[in-house]
């Protein structure tokens, strides 16, 4: 049997409308989006104190092995890496402000995973997806475009932060960076437009060339670099000092919103490759999970916080993705750049960024299931949808959703519609935001 059929009948290729070539590229579509988790999340993790040679491998290896894995066990177009709001609070929030050692707060990456891997065993994330109301499971696909579009513009420098108006500006769209973008997106546009295939991977290749003279593709000074030793930041975590009560808050920070934003990811990319059923929900999501989960808990050995579900996955989607070999493809090239890192570093957020807004673009079509005369039913997919993106987490966004339509159901004496598991669920959730105000 020739190794195409094998990996037909593997991945069953041909029952989800799909084939190898389509496979591939729609993994490296993938693989160049999420670039730029290398150089972001290793400098994150620097400011914690970790080694950042040893760190970049261990992000490299975690994230090339935890995504092969989620495509040969559940056979689905998920990439994962480090969560950046995780990573973020574990540098910044527990490390420098807190004081806490990185290794105590690995423990808590650790303890998070243990817990994230008891709920999908005994059923309860599976349980919390399908109390989650239809009206928030169909907004969490446009807060999840808008989510992607807004890093789309935030890298191609198109949006930038005003720290003394508090708010988010037009950048300097006359600066090379800027334009090169704008080049891409007129490219890709086009390319969609004319129903191309592969047109976000031709765009990026292209906006990488037309980036060499212009200053901003840097080209590299040699081809090949061996990798430096992981030892430094190996079996580091400290699980004991990790549990102590006063760290409880923090572990809830953890936990919810990689929760809810791993939930939101999968359903989103989901939504887009049409593989939700008729109740929006994602058949064998516990597969998914669990990788999820296990991810998280083996990363805590590699110094790699909370692993958690890409939304640059959704660009594999809109490339054709459809099945585990988009994800095993997208892990081998992960780890292939611990031998090749100078020249797959070669291409420039600027080339990626315009992918993630056309991404974007496509996944706001799930709205228009939304029932917008009724009230309370659109509020919370409203609320839903602006949180995710005014707080830039969507874990926050499906958690203020779920609160405000128990909330407004309860109070518009139509209590009966809400299910009595989401008066338990929003428990935990206020805590959550209390702990954030904190």
């Amino acid at each position: 049997m020739k190794f195409s059929n094998k990996l037909n009948q593997f991945f069953h290729l041909t029952e989800n409308k799909t084939d190898t070539r389509t496979e591939l590229t729609a993994g490296l579509t993938v693989f160049m989006t999420m670039l730029y988790v290398l150089i972001i999340v290793p400098g994150m993790l620097e400011e914690a104190g970790m080694p950042v040679g040893p760190i970049t491998v261990s992000v490299i290896l975690m994230t090339g092995i935890v995504t092969i894995l989620m495509g040969l066990y559940s056979n689905r177009p998920f990439a994962l890496a480090p969560g950046l709001g995780s990573v973020a609070f574990l540098a910044v929030t527990l490390v420098l402000a807190e004081g806490i050692p990185w290794q105590t707060a690995m423990g808590m990456v650790f303890i998070s995973g243990i817990l994230f891997v008891l709920f999908t065993i005994f059923g309860l994330r599976k349980l919390i997806v399908r109390l989650i109301p239809p009206a928030i499971k169909l907004s969490i696909g446009a807060g999840v475009g808008l989510f992607i579009a807004l890093i789309g513009f935030r890298n191609a420098g198109l949006v930038v932060a005003d720290e003394g108006a508090n708010s988010l500006q037009l950048g300097d769209v006359s600066s090379p960076s800027a334009i090169l973008a704008l080049i891409g997106f007129l490219i890709m546009s086009v390319l969609l437009a004319r129903n191309v295939r592969g047109h976000l991977l031709i765009g990026i290749a292209l906006v990488t060339i037309i980036g060499i003279p212009m200053g901003v593709t840097q080209l590299p000074e040699s081809i090949f670099s061996l990798p430096e030793s992981p030892g430094p930041v190996l079996f580091q975590l400290n699980i004991m000092d990790a549990l102590k009560m006063a760290y409880f808050p923090f572990m809830l920070a953890f936990f919810v919103p990689d929760f809810f934003s791993s939930l939101g990811t999968m359903l989103g990319v989901a939504g887009k490759g049409n593989m939700l059923d008729k109740n929006g929900n994602l058949p064998n999501i516990d597969k998914p999970f669990l990788v999820d989960a296990g991810g998280t808990t083996l990363g805590s050995f590699f110094s790699v916080p909370v692993m958690t579900t890409y939304v640059e996955s959704a660009a594999g989607v809109e490339a054709g993705g459809r099945t585990g070999l988009t994800a095993v493809s997208t892990g081998i090239l992960f780890l292939a750049t611990l031998f090749v890192t100078p020249i797959i570093m070669i291409i420039p957020t600027e080339a990626t960024a315009p992918a993630l807004i056309l991404v974007g673009l496509t996944m706001l079509s799930s709205v228009k299931n939304i029932d917008f005369t009724e009230v309370t039913e659109s509020l919370p997919a409203f609320i839903t949808i602006v949180i995710t993106i005014f707080t830039f987490n969507f874990g926050n966004g499906i958690s203020a959703g779920i609160i405000m339509y128990v909330v407004v159901k309860s109070l518009s004496g139509r209590i009966k519609e809400v299910h009595p598991g989401l008066f338990v669920l929003v428990i935990p959730l206020i805590i959550y935001f209390i702990t954030l105000a904190e």
